[in-house]
Formats: structure tokens, C-alpha cells, sequence
């Protein structure tokens, strides 16, 4: 990773767009593990459920991966580090 060698500076607007998809990103990890909690719960109530529960749990650890990777790239740009 090559961090920027000069200072970086940000613009309001800027600081602004990542603070908002900081805040979608914690909206979206929130609801991710949500969903797997409450797939939890039902499979133990009701563990004639758990088939169908499996599939939710099953995608939200990638969900979750792919809402960080998303917000990561986002904040590299800003700052303008780089992948080698």
C-alpha cells in the first residue's frame, strides 16, 4: 500500500461523502448481523426452520466483506493511497 507523501487534504464536501458512507456502512454491518441474530433466535425456537435459516446465515458474513471492501476503496480514493 503507498500512503501519500505529501499531507492530504479533504474539502468539507469530501469529509462529508465519507462520513456519510461510514455512516451506510455501519447501517449495513448492523442490519447484516441483524438478520443473522434473528436467523439464530428462529433456528432455536423453531429448529424445524433451520434449513431455510441457513441460506440468510450463510450470506451475510460475505454481505458484510463486501459492504467494508466497498467503503475501504471508497476511502483510499479519497485520500489517494494506493495498491501496489
Amino acid at each position: 500500500m503507498a500512503l501519500p507523501i505529501e499531507p492530504v487534504t479533504l474539502s468539507v464536501e469530501q469529509i462529508s461523502e465519507l462520513n456519510r458512507r461510514l455512516s451506510a456502512l455501519r447501517h449495513d454491518v448492523n442490519n447484516n448481523l441483524s438478520l443473522i441474530a434473528a436467523s439464530v433466535e428462529l433456528i432455536r425456537c423453531r429448529p424445524e426452520n433451520t434449513g431455510r435459516m441457513l441460506n440468510t446465515l450463510v450470506e451475510q458474513p460475505q454481505k458484510i466483506a463486501e459492504a467494508i471492501t466497498r467503503f475501504s476503496a471508497n476511502m483510499e480514493s479519497a485520500l489517494g493511497i494506493t495498491q501496489p
